[in-house]
Parts: structure tokens; C-alpha cells; sequence
């Protein structure tokens, strides 16, 4: 069984050990939701606990299980990358901001495909989920890759079967370039899927394509990066093929108007321009304006702001684009709405 590469592995494996090491002291911090961005935050974490002695005990559950968490106040925050309508967080009392904005890609294992060979659009994704692209040498699949050497094989769609902010970004993309996923699937964290395997987590699909001679799978892009997984180049927006890579997600990003957001909420999903990969997002992080605890909100807005200060190169060493400098002023700003934050 092919698993997660051994460096992203042991990341994880670092979320949960400084869980368990500090689980107990009042001062640790409790959080839960996006497996999207447990790379980053496991690297943050452990830079953290070794600068403060706070530790971190992320729980890398899905954006759906940390939404409902953040709701039910049993963590100091919770990640999702669906972000909240404004509507829904004043509702819920919640405040919401972004810490990056990364990217998902297809992973493919397909025989003598190398990551980054095979070429595919939106409309052909669309058709494969939908069911209706059903084997590797189909007409439209060689059409985007006529050099390729594609084989007379079935197709096995794998797919998130918990709820993900992944799948979110996965299926909003699709939704926004293909007119019957829109109308037939939709965009959620969770959906009705037309075809296909499930699997929890990014590593679990990341898992499973590696198993299936044939699959096509969905991850954020440092798992597949991590494992040397086979990826999918893509054609954006605007017609140009784009490798999936810290410069065409901060090509993307650079459609955020930073000064124009309600709430912090965005979605990049086919973001124009030549160089901006499609299936981009962000990823977010909700608190309580009135906590339960005050100390364990305020201990953990100290732990996103060390994030943002010290973490932007570990951020890029995992294809993660850091925020600017006005993005991450606004939300310092913003948290002066947590009771007890002290900003």
C-alpha cells in the first residue's frame, strides 16, 4: 500500500503528538475542521510550541465535522475552507478570517503518466465526475493530450465522502464551468455524488488513487506534492495551461480585493488571468466574538498572529500563498470584535 509521503506524515503525526504531550495544560489551544490546511498548521504548530511552550491539538476532521464543532463550542476555533455567508456568521456570533489561499488538483494514477503530463480543462473534469467520460482514451481526454499515450482503461472516480471544504473548492470549480454540474450536482462541502469511491480526508483519497490503477482523485496540492502524487496540468480561465505551484495560486489570489471583502469571504475558483491556477481557495478560521473561554480565544489569536508574522516561508515551502501585509492588518483589526483578545 502506497501511503502519504513520510515527510507530510510526520507533520501530522506532529499535530497529534503535541496534542497528546499538552493536552492537559489550560493555555493549549483547541481546534478543528480543514484537512486542507493541516500541512501548514502542523508546521506552525510545532514553530510555535517550541517558541512558547503552547502547544496545538488540531484535529484534522473535515470542514464540515469543524464547522459543527466551532457551533457546538467544543474547540476555541474551528477551520473550514467553505467560508460563511456574512448573514450566517452574525447569526452564529462568529467572526471569520483567512490564514492562506492554496490549491487542489486532480491526482491521477494512470500507467507512464508522470505528474504534470496529462492536460485536462473544466468541462472534461466535469464530464468525468459526472460519469459521462468513462474510459482514459476517450476522444475529448485525447484531444487536450494528443502525444500522450492513454489507455484503453475504465476510469475509477474517487471522491471525499466526509464533509470538506476541498470538495467545496472541488465542486464550485465545477459548478462554475460546466452547466449540468451546476444544475444536477451543485457546490457544497458535501454532495450527491453522480459516480464514484469515497474516501476521508485528503489522505484517504490520496490513498486510495495511489491503490487504483485507473483512479482520478481530488487533494490540495501539497499532499500530492508531498507523496510525488500524478497531477493534472490545467486550462485556466483564460484559455492557458497552468501547473499547479505557488506562483499560479498567488496569480489567483491576486484577485482577492482585500479592501472590498464583507466578513473576510471570497471564493477563487476560476479566477481570471493567464497565469492563475483554477481550482484555488482559501482557508479560514472561525471564533466566537463571545467566547466561552477568553483566555484559550485570546491564547489562540497569539498563536495565528506569530502564524502570520513567522510563517510565511513555511507557508511557501508547502506551495501555501502567505497573505499581504494590508490582508493581514484588516484581521488583526478585526479581532479586536473577540471578548478578551486584548488587540
Amino acid at each position: 500500500m502506497k501511503m502519504i509521503s513520510r515527510s507530510l506524515a510526520v507533520v501530522l503525526a506532529g499535530i497529534a503528538a503535541t496534542a497528546i504531550a499538552t493536552g492537559a495544560l489550560a493555555a493549549d489551544i483547541s481546534g478543528a475542521g480543514a484537512t486542507f490546511p493541516a500541512p501548514i498548521y502542523g508546521k506552525w504548530a510545532a514553530a510555535y510550541k517550541a517558541a512558547t511552550g503552547t502547544g496545538v491539538n488540531y484535529q484534522a476532521i473535515g470542514s464540515g465535522a469543524g464547522i459543527a464543532q466551532i457551533k457546538a463550542k467544543t474547540v476555541t476555533f474551528g477551520a473550514t475552507d467553505k467560508p460563511l455567508q456574512p448573514k450566517d456568521l452574525d447569526a452564529a456570533g462568529l467572526i471569520m478570517f483567512p490564514t492562506v489561499i492554496g490549491g487542489d488538483v486532480a491526482v491521477v494514477n494512470v500507467a507512464g503518466v508522470n505528474p504534470g503530463d496529462l492536460v485536462l480543462d473544466g468541462p472534461t473534469l466535469a464530464e468525468i465526475f459526472l460519469g459521462h467520460i468513462t474510459n482514459w482514451n476517450d476522444a475529448a481526454i485525447k484531444k487536450l493530450n494528443p502525444n500522450a499515450k492513454l489507455p484503453d482503461q475504465a476510469i475509477a472516480v474517487v471522491h471525499r465522502s466526509d464533509g470538506s471544504g476541498t470538495t467545496f473548492i472541488w465542486t464550485n470549480y465545477l459548478s462554475k464551468v460546466s452547466q449540468t454540474w451546476l444544475q444536477t450536482v451543485g457546490s457544497d462541502t458535501a454532495v450527491s455524488w453522480p459516480v464514484g469511491i469515497g474516501a476521508k480526508g485528503n489522505e484517504g483519497v490520496a490513498n486510495i488513487v495511489n491503490q487504483t490503477s485507473g483512479a482520478i482523485g481530488y487533494v490540495e496540492y501539497a499532499y500530492a506534492k508531498s507523496s510525488n502524487m500524478r497531477y493534472a496540468r490545467m486550462i485556466n480561465h483564460d484559455g492557458a495551461t497552468v501547473s499547479p505551484n505557488l506562483a499560479s495560486f498567488s496569480a489567483a489570489a491576486s484577485n482577492v480585493n482585500w479592501g472590498g471583502l464583507d466578513h473576510f469571504y471570497f471564493v477563487l475558483t476560476n479566477a481570471a488571468g493567464k497565469q492563475s491556477w483554477p481550482i484555488a481557495g482559501g482557508t479560514f478560521i472561525l471564533m466566537y466574538k463571545e467566547p466561552t473561554d477568553p483566555a484559550a480565544s485570546a491564547t489562540a489569536l497569539k498563536f495565528f498572529k506569530y502564524a502570520y508574522e513567522k510563517g510565511g516561508e513555511a507557508a511557501k515551502g508547502l506551495d501555501y500563498v502567505p497573505l499581504p501585509p494590508a490582508a493581514v492588518k484588516a484581521i488583526e483589526t478585526s479581532w479586536k470584535q473577540v471578548k478578551g483578545s486584548g488587540m
